[in-house]
């Protein structure tokens, strides 16, 4: 099965590895010498990524989570290098775990599964040139999503831009998050009114790359 979780265990990995490629030699006046690190802001991006993956992929209870919360605080005598270091041990274990399948759910092999399907159907569509029905089709998957967001939120189900704006209100995600979100819905309602002049082939690719993002990063 074509994975968007697995796929964004890749991305994480891919841009921990780029952190560690660019340690440097710098001076600590805190131990009065030079030692090797990376960049702090760098690292702290990353672990909110990395923190929200595993939240989703493993669960919040889960020992991945844990261990990633136990050890992802510098410390006194720390560096930033070393936290980085054993929180790649981490990241690898639940990717490993993940991959081999030890840690979805009957419903998140399901659910990854349809919106992956359709999304890829969605894709298909494109390409073949029919931009309207590929934009639809992504459209259903965008707020499929929210339903099922909404379902863990305690949200009552709604259409689209009241579930959007419910959901940004709750916190779920931000509000700018919120606002592309309904320019996604923008070019599925154009799409699904017949309105294809108003949007472009490149509007869809980059609608369905969007979609299964914020599946990836929300879901």
């Amino acid at each position: 099965m074509a994975d968007i979780y697995k796929r964004r265990f890749l991305e994480i990995h891919q841009q921990m590895e780029l952190i560690l490629s660019s340690k440097k030699s710098t001076y600590s006046e805190f131990l009065g010498k030079n030692q090797i690190e990376i960049e702090p802001n760098a690292l702290l991006e990353w672990k909110v990524k990395a923190r929200s993956l595993l939240t989703k992929a493993c669960g919040q209870d889960s020992e991945h989570v844990k261990e990633f919360l136990k050890n992802e605080d510098v410390g006194l005598y720390g560096t930033n290098l070393g936290t980085l270091e054993r929180l790649k041990a981490i990241l690898l274990a639940a990717k490993e775990d993940y991959e081999g399948g030890y840690l979805k759910s009957t419903r998140s092999l399901v659910q990854a599964e349809v919106f992956d399907s359709e999304l890829e159907q969605a894709r298909a569509l494109l390409h073949a040139g029919y931009k309207s029905p590929a934009a639809i089709v992504a459209g259903v998957v965008l707020e499929t999503s929210l339903r099922e967001l909404s379902d863990r939120a305690g949200i009552v189900h709604a259409k689209l831009d009241k579930m959007n704006a419910d959901l940004a209100k709750a916190g779920i995600y931000s509000t700018l998050l919120q606002k592309r979100i309904t320019a996604l819905a923008g070019v599925r309602n154009s799409a699904a009114h017949g309105k294809s002049e108003e949007f472009s082939e490149k509007d869809v690719e980059d609608m369905i790359r969007d979609v299964e993002r914020f599946i990836t990063e929300n879901l």
